[in-house]
């Protein structure tokens, strides 16, 4: 194998400077106190994700020790007490949802406003779930868990207040489902990046499927619940009761002694991480290949919630009581699946989990299109939460595994963007289709048209590549200078020499280096070649500053350094590639 290039060796070597200039490679002798300091820093920075990797890695003492039990994640007390505040939370966010649904089929008969308190609950996730997930990723995890409680409860209050006060309207319940929406947003993607940190890498699939069973117990506890308050002393009681679970939960959270671990290279930019989650999750082909998947199932599957309460009315003897009934079935079916979830994974691949599981929502919505009563409603939505929970795991782990930490609330967010973004439009598309003909021919567009669009994808987005191995590697060692760079952009140049006779299979392989320096947060990349000379290649990468550049070393897997290793095959000078580090004057 040539001789490893200066930027990516087990040995950190500076920016080629002039000759006289001192070396400044971690090796040499140390220059100045500051120096030392500078390259204890750059060392320091590769250690900030080594307490999660050592619990999310793949060492076989895991992988064997790992129970294949649906439960085994409890068995982590931390998991089990955020497990549990979880539970409330979402018991929480669907007490919220029941009685905001039927409370404004009391203040209108309008379908559309109706399918649009479910907009209303998810489109904040839209709006704001990059944000949030940035921010999940440089701040401290735990105190915005935390505000996010705090948040929900304190808006639940303002809709108790409103109701009491006679003052609710329809325009406005649907801004405070809103408000209450944005609470959503801000955490979900937190929790989502903080499980991988409290299981093992084999559990994380159980981990995710008891996330759903939490779902959708609260599904079931949530609606019973807001059922019976509604009954009994009505709507406003309900958000009374949502607020004091979000303190609760809050309080339970602040138990969670997780300790923060903060960059040495110092905190990013809010504009500068939604960029570089943005741009990990565009290079990314099997992210791209689990957005694809996961709006399409949702943007047909939510057209069964969003037009349930008008369902529930049309039954024989319906009311709040058959609503609830329904939503229960739901969670319960839900339940009963992720219990076999972990035979299923082993039995069928994540693909034909996924597309049967779009089938089978769609024949529950079918039937769901023509039931008379609750006799066949209720099986009906018992399957339909079966392969919602099934579809929707099998995509939810898919993700999870396809980022690495430092990226992984941002990826997550953008994952639950999509889910929260196609159910918006879907609540709003299949509400309006139910205005211009009926709930029932709207619910029978959308299951034929769901296994299509989900076929139609499976094929012209199919996910092929490996999974790759993303662990954290400390291979790549950081470069160390004296004086460096003040603000500006950077841009790193490495010079290559390839056997004309390999070129194609060389440029093949950079473009693959390509979408590994713009994951990592460059913001540009370009292969150049020389025509006087064509064995000669330059690869040119574009920091957005020396700081973002050291970041990037931060970010490097096991897989980019197994890429590195295949681009040093081709290689054919005797001396290493040449790296030449320069500062954009401004």
């Amino acid at each position: 194998m040539p001789p490893l290039p200066s930027h990516e060796s087990t040995r950190s070597v500076a920016p080629p400077p002039s000759p006289d200039a001192p070396d400044l490679s971690p090796g040499a002798p140390p220059q100045s106190d500051a120096a030392a300091d500078r390259a204890a820093r750059a060392d320091l920075a590769h250690g900030t994700e080594e307490s999660v990797a050592a619990q999310f890695g793949d060492s076989a003492a895991l992988n064997q020790a790992a129970s294949l039990s649906p439960f085994a994640p409890l068995s982590v007390p931390v998991f089990r007490m955020l497990w549990l505040t979880w539970v409330a939370a979402n018991t929480c966010m669907w007490m919220n949802d029941v009685a905001a649904a039927w409370l404004m089929t009391t203040l209108t008969t309008s379908p559309v406003l109706v399918a649009l308190v479910q907009t209303a609950s998810t489109l904040p996730v839209f709006l704001l779930g990059l944000p949030s997930g940035a921010l999940a990723d440089i701040l401290d995890r735990r105190r915005y868990f935390i505000a996010t409680q705090f948040w929900v409860a304190a808006v639940a209050l303002v809709l108790c207040v409103a109701i009491l006060a006679g003052g609710m309207t329809a325009p406005l319940l649907l801004a405070l489902t809103f408000a209450n929406g944005i609470g959503l947003a801000m955490r979900w993607p937190v929790f989502a990046a903080i499980v991988p940190e409290l299981v093992s890498r084999p559990q994380l699939p159980a981990a995710l499927a008891l996330n759903g069973v939490a779902m959708n117990a609260s599904r079931i506890i949530g609606p019973l619940l807001a059922g019976a308050i509604i009954a009994s002393a009505g709507s406003a009681w309900v958000f009374v009761l949502n607020a004091v679970l979000s303190i609760l939960s809050g309080l339970v959270i602040m138990r969670w002694k997780r300790v923060h671990t903060p960059s040495p290279l110092g905190r990013e930019r809010l504009t500068s991480a939604m960029r570089v989650g943005l741009q990990f999750v565009r290079q990314s082909p099997r992210m791209r290949a689990v957005l694809w998947r996961i709006s399409i199932f949702f943007l047909h599957a939510t057209a069964l919630l969003a037009l349930l309460p008008l369902l529930a009315k049309g039954l024989e003897g319906g009311g709040a009581g058959t609503f609830t009934l329904l939503l229960a079935s739901m969670g319960a079916g839900a339940i009963m699946a992720a219990m076999f979830l972990p035979r299923l994974r082993q039995a069928m691949a994540r693909d034909v989990l996924v597309i049967r599981g779009t089938a089978l929502q769609a024949a529950a919505t079918g039937v769901m299109a023509v039931a008379p009563n609750v006799y066949v409603a209720v099986p009906a939505m018992f399957v339909a939460g079966m392969a919602w929970i099934t579809t929707a795991n099998s995509l939810s782990v898919s993700a999870q595994l396809a980022l690495p930490n430092w990226v992984r609330a941002r990826g997550m967010s953008i994952y639950q963007m999509a889910i929260m973004g196609s159910t918006a439009l879907g609540a709003a598309v299949w509400g309006q289709v139910a205005t211009l003909t009926d709930v029932h021919v709207s619910l029978g567009i959308a299951a034929a048209t769901g296994v299509v669009a989900m076929l139609l994808v499976q094929r012209l987005v199919a996910d092929r590549s490996m999974e790759e191995d993303l662990s954290p590697s400390r291979a790549f060692k950081a470069p160390v200078a004296d004086t460096p760079p003040g603000s500006g952009h950077l841009v790193v140049t490495i010079e290559y020499f390839i056997d004309p006779a390999r070129a194609a299979e060389f440029r093949a392989v950079m473009q693959e280096s390509r979408r590994s320096r713009l994951r990592q947060g460059a913001l540009g990349w370009q292969l150049l070649h020389d025509i006087s000379q064509p064995a000669r290649y330059v690869e040119r990468i574009e920091d957005e500053s020396w700081t973002e550049h050291l970041r990037r070393f931060d970010r490097v897997t096991a897989s980019d350094v197994a890429l590195r290793d295949r681009k040093l095959a081709f290689h054919v000078g005797d001396a290493p590639p040449r790296v030449t580090r320069w500062a954009v004057e401004q």
